[in-house]
């Protein structure tokens, strides 16, 4: 809005207003008494500018953004913690259990011990916030000594944490949520609702899939991978519970039978022939296409919610392989054994399965 506002032109004006039989060159006095104040003038209106852009949510970003959205209700998420299925074992590898609240370690994570799944088997929470609880899998050391404890193994995860909700994510949500008009159970209404969950990373909604009142969400976790079954149960409880269905004991309205689904994951296996420069191999490229085909799938799952049904495009690949340095050319691509793109079903989502390159 004040791109004209430069200290140039300011300082033009504020020169043109100086009777011209005064010394006004550059080095006068009357110019190094104009310019300084010209400069201060022109700052203010590079921060007028930034202001302005922070009180309008299609540009405002950080703690001007949550406090925007949060005028319409749209709170930013926080970061959350993940629980995970934790196996502890005596002597001989009997499952035992270990005390509530006793804590265990793996790469700089501490997980505590918060709830009893079975003999030996518990959920432990992340005590760290965000993804960084998703990520490592296998022995643990106790951060206190656990009387007749061989071993600790960090297994499944069973609901992912989430780092704190981004300025983008917050503003689609916000500009959902004032121009979609979630209301009384309409389609908008369950997308609002259950994002909101904790652990939930996109949803779909199916009207009338059984017939009137019958409703379809799918769900996808946070991460953008599938939902364990406890994150399923948990969402299918709170939006419409199995043994009380249509009663309108959870989020959905009385008379909406809801069930609740989460993705299945397709393989996608890759196979290509590519034209290396001279001093590649395709052992040295290997992990540089593994790591393109990654990125590129986890970009379609991050749509996944706005897509009818996942395009996995033999053309995308290519142009993502031909990226990784060492590699000239790419042909004969093929996906899942067909050089054709391959469409997914509207609860799928891709993931890696086996990259096979040839030279």
């Amino acid at each position: 809005m004040y791109e004209d506002q430069t200290f140039e032109n300011i300082l033009e004006r504020m020169l043109d207003r100086v009777p011209d039989d005064l010394d006004k060159r550059e080095g006068s006095m009357i110019y190094n008494a104009l310019a300084p104040a010209a400069w201060e003038l022109a700052e203010m209106y590079i921060e007028l500018d930034t202001n302005i852009n922070l009180s309008y949510a299609d540009t405002a970003t950080g703690e001007f953004l949550t406090r925007r959205a949060a005028e319409f209700g749209v709170n930013r998420e926080p970061a959350t913690f993940a629980q995970r299925k934790g196996l502890f074992y005596g002597s001989g590898d009997v499952l035992i259990d270990v005390p509530i609240g006793s804590r265990y370690s793996l790469n700089d994570v501490i997980y505590t011990v918060t709830s009893r799944i079975g003999l030996g088997t518990f959920i432990l929470t992340a005590e760290t916030a965000g993804i960084v609880g998703n990520q490592d899998f296998g022995p643990m050391l106790p951060v206190d000594y656990v009387d007749g404890l061989v071993q600790a193994v960090l297994d499944e995860l069973i609901k992912p944490g989430v780092n704190e909700e981004t300025d983008d994510a917050l503003r689609a949500r916000y500009s959902t949520a004032v121009n979609e008009q979630p209301f009384g159970g309409n389609v908008a209404d369950y997308k609002f609702k259950i994002s909101a969950i904790d652990g939930v990373g996109g949803v779909k909604v199916y009207p009338a899939w059984q017939g009137g009142g019958t409703v379809k969400v799918s769900i996808i976790a946070s991460g953008f991978v599938p939902p364990s079954t406890t994150l399923v149960n948990e969402v299918q409880t709170m939006v419409d519970p199995v043994t009380n269905s249509g009663q309108g004991l959870g989020l959905a309205p009385i008379g909406h039978q809801v069930t609740v689904v989460g993705v299945t994951t397709v393989s996608i296996n890759v196979s290509a022939t590519l034209t290396l420069a001279p001093d590649a191999t395709i052992g040295q490229v290997q992990q540089g296409v593994e790591d393109a085909i990654n990125e590129y799938l986890l970009l379609l799952r991050q749509g996944w919610a706005n897509e009818s049904g996942i395009i996995v495009r033999v053309a995308q690949l290519e142009s993502r392989i031909l990226t990784v340095p060492g590699v000239v050319d790419v042909m004969n691509t093929q996906v899942n054994g067909s050089s054709s793109n391959l469409t997914l079903t509207g609860d799928q989502i891709p993931v890696l399965g086996t990259v096979t390159l040839n030279e």
